[in-house]
């Protein structure tokens, strides 16, 4: 990437276009002008301060995802301890997400008018209140509630988690570093199961071990707090939208180390709209659409078969214990998923962030489809596994990454986690959808019409993908439309 500051030439006001391609005048400016934080933290080097904020980020998304997947399991022991019915299983699955919902929406416009840090530290307290409060549960009501709790916590932190990150990175690896804080999806993955297979094999009676898989869950969430509570605030917010860039500055460098010379900034211009003007805007609602569709459409397929899992693998196999169902949801995990997250965060920004999207929508599809149409595919576990496991590794190398990328990339700076709040609750809002309807639809249409059903969503996000545009190797000023610099009027000798 070339510095701006030793060259003298700055990006100037940027157009939008739709189908992803942007003309942006390059436009002079003066040598011994300052950079704005914004262009600072564009040209940045990679460096020590980026993984710090990606493990402070990345710690509460694992716990997000720790505390999402573990209730597959849960929810399974609880319904033979309290003798459920299916709607009431599906409500102890969902309640979490459906909280999330409703707490990505709120958290997501909190952080947008008080500031990213405040947001960052309450969401983890939520979180550490839900999962004692759902270990402790002592009926099937009080579950329910207290997983809606924690669901409101986990949904705030999405749009946190990736805009604080999305703020702090460079333009060249923007999408490997958000990419990294949401890869820490795959331990929670990964050790959901695993904790429950050792504690079922250990001889833990099953009213202990669901308590105890849920109880987990506030561990990681208390070292969260102390780690967020010493983090500064974002540096694009704290510039551009309480106009303060010497403080911007000041604290960058401080949590830095001393990496980035920010002690001579200029102020970040700043065209800001309010939330009237962002909801009125025909851009800014298609960028809602595109993000919130694709991730709703995603989620409905994605959780609905990742929470159903183990009802899923009963019709594959009726005879496997629940000790076997969790051993095969792990292999799918580590066989599978890992790599897909591994390729994602490694290739995402050679690739694009959106054609990645494309091909993750497109070989999911086709999986899904396939597992559907071959009635012996599903008859097996081996060949349901393999091609299952093969739509699992594209949608971790593809959508389930690139919805969670995209919406921090889109949005101007202050709507940026209304945005992405909006597309994260969208999202959680057809996992709900998706949690809801597996377990109802297995039994009148069957795996294969719900793999079936599962195959048209991902048809519906590679097609509503087309809305949004490119964002690999951009600044987020440029996308979003906003100006780094004072307009300048251009001459004719810089008009391309």
């Amino acid at each position: 990437m070339t510095d701006v500051k030793a060259t003298g030439w700055s990006e100037g006001p940027s157009r939008f276009d739709i189908g992803g391609e942007v003309a942006s005048p390059v436009l002079p400016a003066s040598t011994t002008a300052a950079l704005t934080v914004s262009q600072l933290l564009d040209d940045a080097p990679t460096s020590r301060f980026h993984h710090r904020t990606v493990l402070i980020s990345g710690m509460g998304f694992f716990t997000d995802a720790y505390d999402l997947f573990v209730i597959g399991t849960v929810a399974a022991l609880v319904k033979v301890q309290w003798n459920l019915s299916t709607t009431q299983t599906s409500w102890v699955t969902g309640a979490a997400i459906l909280g999330a919902f409703v707490g990505a929406f709120v958290f997501g416009r909190i952080a947008d008018i008080f500031g990213r840090k405040v947001v960052y530290t309450t969401v983890a307290a939520i979180m550490i209140f839900g999962a004692i409060a759902s270990a402790l549960a002592p009926s099937f009501l009080f579950l329910v509630f207290a997983r809606l709790i924690l669901g409101l916590g986990i949904g705030g932190d999405y749009p946190v988690s990736a805009v604080l990150m999305s703020e702090y990175s460079n333009r060249a690896d923007r999408g490997r570093l958000v990419g990294l804080v949401f890869s820490m999806q795959a331990v929670g993955l990964v050790v959901g199961p695993l904790v429950g297979i050792v504690l079922l094999s250990s001889g833990v009676g099953d009213p202990l071990a669901w308590r105890i898989l849920l109880g987990l869950g506030a561990l990681p969430a208390a070292a969260v707090i102390y780690f967020r509570a010493k983090m500064p605030e974002s540096p694009r917010y704290t510039a551009l939208v309480k106009g303060r860039a010497d403080k911007a500055a000041k604290e960058l460098h401080q949590f830095a180390g001393g990496a980035l010379d920010a002690t001579t900034v200029s102020d970040d211009a700043k065209h800001l709209m309010g939330l009237r003007q962002f909801l009125a805007n025909p851009r800014m609602l298609l960028m809602l659409v595109g993000t919130a569709g694709c991730w709703f459409l995603f989620d409905y397929a994605y959780y609905g078969n990742t929470l159903s899992l183990p009802s899923i693998l009963t019709e594959v196999s009726p005879t496997a214990s629940i000790e076997m169902k969790l051993f095969l949801t792990l292999a799918l995990f580590v066989v599978f998923a890992l790599p897909g997250y591994a390729l994602a965060v490694w290739k995402m920004d050679k690739i694009g962030h959106r054609r990645l999207q494309f091909i993750g929508f497109g070989v999911m599809a086709g999986c899904f489809v396939l597992l559907g149409a071959v009635p012996s595919l599903t008859s097996s576990v081996a060949p349901f596994i393999a091609i299952f496991g093969v739509s699992y590794l594209f949608t971790e190398f593809g959508p389930n990454m690139t919805t969670f990328v995209l919406p921090s990339e889109v949005f101007p700076v202050n709507m940026r986690t209304t945005g992405h709040g909006v597309a994260a609750g969208v999202g959680k809002l057809g996992a709900f959808v998706g949690v809801f309807l597996v377990p109802q639809l297995a039994n009148h249409i069957g795996l294969r019409g719900l793999l079936y059903v599962a195959g048209g969503a991902a048809v519906l996000g590679f097609l509503l993908t087309n809305v949004l545009p490119e964002t690999t190797g951009r600044s987020l000023e440029e996308i979003s439309g906003e100006s780094v610099l004072p307009i300048q009027e251009p001459t004719p000798a810089n008009v391309p």
